[in-house]
C-alpha cells in the first residue's frame, strides 16, 4: 500500500463522517394551478385520495402538516365534515428508484522529474509505483435515485368547483416518506397559493441539528 493509500485510508471514515454531520437543502419543483379565493376564516378538511390511507396514522400526520399550513394562511379546520367550506385531498408517495451511475477519472500518477539510478528494481522517472498513485482511474460510484411526490388539491364543497390543483415532485437518493412529505408539504405550501400556471424550483432549508 502506497502512502497516499494509507492517508486515504485513514481519512476517509472522517470525511464521511464530516459529510454525514452537514445538513443538506431539499429542492423539489412545484407547479400550481389556482382560483383561490382570499382567506377570510373558511372552514376544511382534509381527506385522502387513496381510501387505503384515509383514516391511517401516518397519513393523520401529513394532514396535520397540511392543517397546520392552511391554518398559518388564514384557513380555520372544520368543526365536522359536513360543516366544511372547502375539501382538500391528499397524495404522496415515491417510486421503486433508479439506478444511476457516475464515473470519475483521476489524475495521473506522480514520479521525481529526473533520472538516474534503481530504486527496488524500478528506475526512477516520470513514474514510480512507489510515489502517489492513489488517484486510479476510473472509479465508478453506483447509487439509487428516487422521485418523491405530493399533490393536492382543493374543492368548494358547495358546488364541487376545483379552486387549487398542485404537485411537488423532488428528486433524492432517500425513499423514506416520513423525511419527505414534511419536505414536500413544506416546498408546495412556500408562497402558497402561488401564481397559477407556473412551475417553480423551490428549496427548503434543512432543520438545523438537535
Amino acid at each position: 500500500m502506497t502512502i497516499a493509500r494509507r492517508f486515504l485510508t485513514l481519512t476517509a471514515p472522517l470525511l464521511l463522517l464530516g459529510l454525514s454531520a452537514c445538513a443538506t437543502p431539499f429542492s423539489a419543483d412545484v407547479s400550481r394551478f389556482q382560483v383561490m379565493p382570499a382567506p377570510e376564516g373558511q372552514s376544511f378538511t382534509i381527506q385522502s385520495n387513496n381510501p387505503k390511507l384515509q383514516g391511517g396514522l401516518e397519513f393523520a400526520q401529513y394532514a396535520a402538516l397540511v392543517r397546520d399550513a392552511l391554518q398559518a394562511k388564514g384557513y380555520q379546520p372544520a368543526a365536522t365534515v359536513q360543516s366544511a367550506t372547502l375539501v382538500v385531498n391528499l397524495d404522496y408517495g415515491v417510486d421503486q428508484g433508479q439506478p444511476k451511475t457516475v464515473t470519475h477519472y483521476g489524475s495521473a500518477h506522480f514520479g521525481w522529474p529526473y533520472y538516474g539510478g534503481f530504486h527496488h528494481g524500478y528506475r526512477w522517472g516520470w513514474y514510480d509505483p512507489f510515489m502517489f498513485d492513489a488517484f486510479d482511474y476510473p472509479e465508478i460510484d453506483t447509487y439509487t435515485l428516487y422521485t418523491s411526490h405530493l399533490e393536492m388539491t382543493i374543492n368548494r364543497t358547495s358546488d364541487g368547483e376545483r379552486l387549487f390543483e398542485g404537485k411537488a415532485r423532488a428528486r433524492s437518493t432517500d425513499d423514506s416518506l416520513p423525511k419527505l412529505v414534511p419536505n414536500l408539504v413544506s416546498a408546495m405550501f412556500t408562497n402558497f397559493p402561488g401564481r397559477s400556471g407556473e412551475e417553480v424550483k423551490i428549496t427548503v432549508a434543512p432543520e438545523p441539528k438537535k
